[in-house]
Protein backbone atom coordinates (compact mmCIF):
# COMPACT_ATOMS: atom_id res chain seq x y z
CA UNK A 1 0.00 0.00 0.00
CA UNK A 2 1.36 3.41 -0.90
CA UNK A 3 1.84 5.80 2.01
CA UNK A 4 0.52 9.30 1.46
CA UNK A 5 3.53 10.88 3.13
CA UNK A 6 5.58 9.69 0.15
CA UNK A 7 3.52 11.92 -2.14
CA UNK A 8 4.29 15.64 -2.29
CA UNK A 9 1.39 17.89 -3.35
CA UNK A 10 2.37 20.21 -6.14
CA UNK A 11 0.13 22.77 -7.83
CA UNK A 12 -1.36 21.30 -10.98
CA UNK A 13 0.34 17.94 -10.51
CA UNK A 14 -1.61 14.89 -11.64
CA UNK A 15 -1.00 11.19 -11.87
CA UNK A 16 -2.09 9.72 -15.15
CA UNK A 17 -2.49 6.10 -16.17
CA UNK A 18 -5.24 3.57 -15.72
CA UNK A 19 -7.52 3.53 -12.65
CA UNK A 20 -5.78 0.50 -11.16
CA UNK A 21 -2.39 2.24 -11.27
CA UNK A 22 -3.88 5.38 -9.76
CA UNK A 23 -5.55 3.40 -6.99
CA UNK A 24 -2.23 1.81 -6.14
CA UNK A 25 -0.73 5.26 -5.54
CA UNK A 26 -3.43 6.30 -3.08
CA UNK A 27 -3.19 5.12 0.50
CA UNK A 28 -6.95 5.52 0.89
CA UNK A 29 -7.58 3.31 -2.12
CA UNK A 30 -5.30 0.68 -0.67
CA UNK A 31 -7.14 0.79 2.65
CA UNK A 32 -10.31 -0.16 0.80
CA UNK A 33 -8.85 -3.65 0.57
CA UNK A 34 -9.47 -3.75 4.33
CA UNK A 35 -12.89 -2.13 4.16
CA UNK A 36 -14.33 -4.59 1.65
CA UNK A 37 -13.54 -7.86 3.49
CA UNK A 38 -14.71 -6.39 6.80
CA UNK A 39 -18.09 -5.50 5.37
CA UNK A 40 -18.28 -8.79 3.50
CA UNK A 41 -17.86 -10.63 6.80
CA UNK A 42 -20.60 -8.51 8.38
CA UNK A 43 -22.89 -9.52 5.51
CA UNK A 44 -21.98 -13.21 5.70
CA UNK A 45 -25.62 -14.16 6.09
CA UNK A 46 -26.26 -12.63 2.66
CA UNK A 47 -23.22 -14.03 0.85
CA UNK A 48 -23.29 -17.83 0.88
CA UNK A 49 -22.34 -18.76 -2.69
CA UNK A 50 -21.37 -17.27 -6.05
CA UNK A 51 -24.96 -16.37 -6.95
CA UNK A 52 -25.58 -14.52 -3.67
CA UNK A 53 -22.24 -12.70 -4.05
CA UNK A 54 -23.36 -11.50 -7.48
CA UNK A 55 -26.67 -10.28 -6.03
CA UNK A 56 -24.91 -8.54 -3.17
CA UNK A 57 -22.51 -6.73 -5.50
CA UNK A 58 -25.37 -5.71 -7.77
CA UNK A 59 -27.21 -4.22 -4.79
CA UNK A 60 -24.05 -2.52 -3.51
CA UNK A 61 -23.24 -0.90 -6.84
CA UNK A 62 -26.80 0.25 -7.58
CA UNK A 63 -27.88 1.22 -4.06
CA UNK A 64 -24.71 2.43 -2.32
CA UNK A 65 -21.72 2.95 -4.61
CA UNK A 66 -23.19 4.86 -7.54
CA UNK A 67 -25.97 6.91 -5.92
CA UNK A 68 -24.18 7.50 -2.59
CA UNK A 69 -20.44 6.97 -2.32
CA UNK A 70 -19.27 8.32 -5.68
CA UNK A 71 -21.31 11.56 -5.34
CA UNK A 72 -19.93 12.01 -1.79
CA UNK A 73 -16.37 11.76 -3.11
CA UNK A 74 -17.21 14.17 -5.92
CA UNK A 75 -18.72 16.74 -3.53
CA UNK A 76 -15.84 16.43 -1.06
CA UNK A 77 -13.37 16.94 -3.89
CA UNK A 78 -15.15 20.08 -5.11
CA UNK A 79 -15.48 21.55 -1.60
CA UNK A 80 -11.76 20.97 -1.06
CA UNK A 81 -10.94 22.53 -4.42
CA UNK A 82 -12.83 25.68 -3.38
CA UNK A 83 -11.47 25.58 0.17
CA UNK A 84 -14.99 25.26 1.58
CA UNK A 85 -14.19 23.87 5.02
CA UNK A 86 -17.61 24.41 6.59
CA UNK A 87 -19.32 22.86 3.59
CA UNK A 88 -16.96 19.87 3.78
CA UNK A 89 -17.85 19.36 7.44
CA UNK A 90 -21.57 19.73 6.71
CA UNK A 91 -21.24 17.10 3.97
CA UNK A 92 -19.66 14.75 6.51
CA UNK A 93 -22.41 15.47 9.05
CA UNK A 94 -25.10 14.90 6.44
CA UNK A 95 -23.70 11.46 5.65
CA UNK A 96 -23.78 10.60 9.34
CA UNK A 97 -27.42 11.70 9.53
CA UNK A 98 -28.33 9.48 6.59
CA UNK A 99 -28.95 6.36 8.69
CA UNK A 100 -25.83 4.43 7.63
CA UNK A 101 -25.70 0.83 9.00
CA UNK A 102 -23.45 0.67 12.10
CA UNK A 103 -20.99 -1.80 10.56
CA UNK A 104 -20.48 0.45 7.53
CA UNK A 105 -20.16 3.59 9.67
CA UNK A 106 -17.54 1.92 11.85
CA UNK A 107 -15.52 0.58 8.93
CA UNK A 108 -15.78 3.86 7.03
CA UNK A 109 -14.62 5.90 10.02
CA UNK A 110 -11.73 3.52 10.64
CA UNK A 111 -10.46 3.85 7.07
CA UNK A 112 -11.03 7.61 7.00
CA UNK A 113 -9.22 8.12 10.29
CA UNK A 114 -6.30 6.02 9.06
CA UNK A 115 -5.88 8.44 6.17
CA UNK A 116 -6.33 11.57 8.25
CA UNK A 117 -3.52 10.48 10.58
CA UNK A 118 -1.21 10.39 7.58
CA UNK A 119 -2.22 13.92 6.65
CA UNK A 120 -1.54 15.34 10.11
CA UNK A 121 2.07 16.39 9.30
CA UNK A 122 0.78 18.75 6.57
CA UNK A 123 0.61 21.69 8.96
CA UNK A 124 0.45 24.25 6.17
CA UNK A 125 -2.75 22.70 4.77
CA UNK A 126 -5.32 24.59 6.87
CA UNK A 127 -8.32 22.86 5.31
CA UNK A 128 -6.90 19.47 6.24
CA UNK A 129 -6.09 20.59 9.78
CA UNK A 130 -9.54 22.12 10.35
CA UNK A 131 -11.31 19.02 9.10
CA UNK A 132 -9.02 16.83 11.21
CA UNK A 133 -9.82 18.96 14.27
CA UNK A 134 -13.56 18.61 13.58
CA UNK A 135 -13.22 14.81 13.48
CA UNK A 136 -11.16 14.74 16.68
CA UNK A 137 -13.73 16.98 18.39
CA UNK A 138 -16.58 14.69 17.35
CA UNK A 139 -18.10 17.33 15.08
CA UNK A 140 -17.48 15.15 12.01
CA UNK A 141 -17.28 11.39 11.50
CA UNK A 142 -14.35 11.19 9.08
CA UNK A 143 -16.13 9.17 6.40
CA UNK A 144 -13.66 7.45 4.09
CA UNK A 145 -15.48 8.83 1.05
CA UNK A 146 -15.07 12.42 2.27
CA UNK A 147 -11.41 11.85 3.09
CA UNK A 148 -10.88 10.19 -0.29
CA UNK A 149 -12.28 13.23 -2.12
CA UNK A 150 -10.13 15.50 0.04
CA UNK A 151 -7.01 13.50 -0.82
CA UNK A 152 -7.75 13.60 -4.54
CA UNK A 153 -7.97 17.39 -4.38
CA UNK A 154 -4.98 17.83 -2.07
CA UNK A 155 -2.66 15.92 -4.38
CA UNK A 156 -4.14 17.24 -7.63
CA UNK A 157 -5.16 13.73 -8.70
CA UNK A 158 -7.63 13.26 -11.58
CA UNK A 159 -11.17 13.07 -10.21
CA UNK A 160 -12.47 10.76 -12.94
CA UNK A 161 -9.70 8.22 -12.50
CA UNK A 162 -9.91 8.52 -8.73
CA UNK A 163 -13.62 7.64 -8.80
CA UNK A 164 -12.98 4.70 -11.10
CA UNK A 165 -10.11 3.50 -8.92
CA UNK A 166 -12.24 3.79 -5.79
CA UNK A 167 -15.08 1.76 -7.29
CA UNK A 168 -12.76 -0.92 -8.63
CA UNK A 169 -10.83 -1.28 -5.37
CA UNK A 170 -13.98 -1.47 -3.24
CA UNK A 171 -15.58 -4.11 -5.46
CA UNK A 172 -12.33 -6.08 -5.42
CA UNK A 173 -12.27 -5.92 -1.63
CA UNK A 174 -15.77 -7.38 -1.44
CA UNK A 175 -14.98 -10.14 -3.93
CA UNK A 176 -11.78 -11.34 -2.30
CA UNK A 177 -13.23 -10.88 1.17
CA UNK A 178 -15.99 -13.31 0.19
CA UNK A 179 -13.49 -15.60 -1.56
CA UNK A 180 -11.74 -16.17 1.75
CA UNK A 181 -14.89 -17.93 2.97
CA UNK A 182 -16.35 -19.40 -0.19
CA UNK A 183 -14.88 -22.03 -2.52
CA UNK A 184 -14.33 -19.63 -5.43
CA UNK A 185 -11.71 -20.09 -8.12
CA UNK A 186 -9.47 -17.26 -9.28
CA UNK A 187 -11.35 -17.25 -12.57
CA UNK A 188 -14.70 -16.85 -10.81
CA UNK A 189 -13.33 -13.97 -8.73
CA UNK A 190 -12.11 -12.17 -11.83
CA UNK A 191 -15.37 -12.75 -13.66
CA UNK A 192 -17.65 -11.51 -10.87
CA UNK A 193 -15.38 -8.51 -10.28
CA UNK A 194 -15.55 -7.56 -13.95
CA UNK A 195 -19.32 -8.02 -14.01
CA UNK A 196 -19.86 -5.81 -10.97
CA UNK A 197 -17.59 -3.08 -12.29
CA UNK A 198 -18.79 -3.11 -15.90
CA UNK A 199 -21.07 -0.11 -15.43
CA UNK A 200 -18.59 2.04 -13.49
CA UNK A 201 -17.21 4.04 -16.45
CA UNK A 202 -20.72 5.00 -17.54
CA UNK A 203 -21.77 5.89 -13.99
CA UNK A 204 -18.72 8.09 -13.44
CA UNK A 205 -19.22 9.74 -16.83
CA UNK A 206 -22.83 10.55 -15.94
CA UNK A 207 -21.81 11.92 -12.53
CA UNK A 208 -19.22 14.25 -14.03
CA UNK A 209 -21.24 15.18 -17.12
CA UNK A 210 -22.57 18.76 -17.31
CA UNK A 211 -26.30 19.31 -16.63
CA UNK A 212 -28.38 17.78 -19.37
CA UNK A 213 -25.87 15.00 -20.04
CA UNK A 214 -26.76 11.36 -20.55
CA UNK A 215 -28.43 9.80 -17.46
CA UNK A 216 -26.97 6.80 -15.67
CA UNK A 217 -28.90 3.54 -15.86
CA UNK A 218 -28.53 0.91 -13.09
CA UNK A 219 -26.54 -2.17 -14.04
Amino acid sequence: MAILSNLKPRPGESLGGDPGRLAGQLGSAGDLAVLGPGLARSCAHRITDLASLRRFLLDYVNVALVPGELPAIDRAYRHAQRYEVRELIRLDQGLRAGGCPPELAEASGRVGWSQLRRLRPLRDQRLVQRYLHAVEAGEAHGWHTVVFGLVLSLYSLPLRQGLLGYGAQTIRGFVYGAAARLPLTQGQCVQVEEEAGAGLPGAVHALLAPPGGAPWHPI
